[in-house]
């Protein structure tokens, strides 16, 4: 955590198309950090170049099912999340299930609030479109997630694959229940 911190200078916003070209560089610093922990290698590359590049980030902010809401601290990209509306997970408990795809927080800015002040905004705005049920399928080797996870009510509910590039990595399905908004 940066040592001078303040929280009053976080803002959270939804993003806008202006936002594309940084969320897709976060996200790539994110997930090879989290995800290549031992090098990059030509699946993890291939990985990262579709599903961070500024033209897919573009198409989910344009897609009316997905919503993503960015953090900044001081004018800078530091975090976003992204929610998809509707999206059912057969192992999440039944309801009106939405996922949250990602939360991405930067490094530097992990353990100081950012990344729980963008899970309260999902789960929020999740409940607001009519969710009653919030699910993410997070890496199995990710403990940091899953214990951040576990630390806000969300509850273990098995076993899914993510797949990519031929690859098939274990996840777990987690998942909480919403009040109504």
């Amino acid at each position: 955590m940066p040592p001078d911190f303040d929280t009053t200078r976080l803002v959270l916003r939804d993003a806008t198309a202006a936002d594309a070209l940084c969320i897709g560089v976060l996200g790539m610093q994110v997930f090879l950090d989290t995800y290549a922990t031992g090098g990059i290698r030509p699946t993890v590359a291939l990985e990262v170049r579709s599903a961070y590049s500024t033209e897919r980030c573009l198409a989910i902010l344009s897609d009316p099912v997905q919503r993503v809401q960015v953090a900044e601290y001081d004018a800078h990209l530091i975090g976003f999340h992204q929610l998809s509306l509707r999206a059912t997970h057969e192992l999440a408990p039944p309801g009106v299930q939405a996922e949250l795809v990602r939360l991405y927080v930067q490094e530097p800015f992990t353990a100081c609030g950012v990344g729980s002040a963008l899970l309260r905004s999902a789960e929020g705005l999740a409940a607001a479109q009519g969710a009653d049920v919030l699910w993410l399928t997070p890496w199995v080797h990710n403990h940091r997630a899953l214990g951040f996870y576990a630390a806000r009510g969300f509850q273990d509910h098995g076993m899914t694959l993510f797949r990519f590039e031929g690859e098939a990595h274990e996840n777990r399905v987690l998942a909480k229940a919403l009040p109504a908004a």
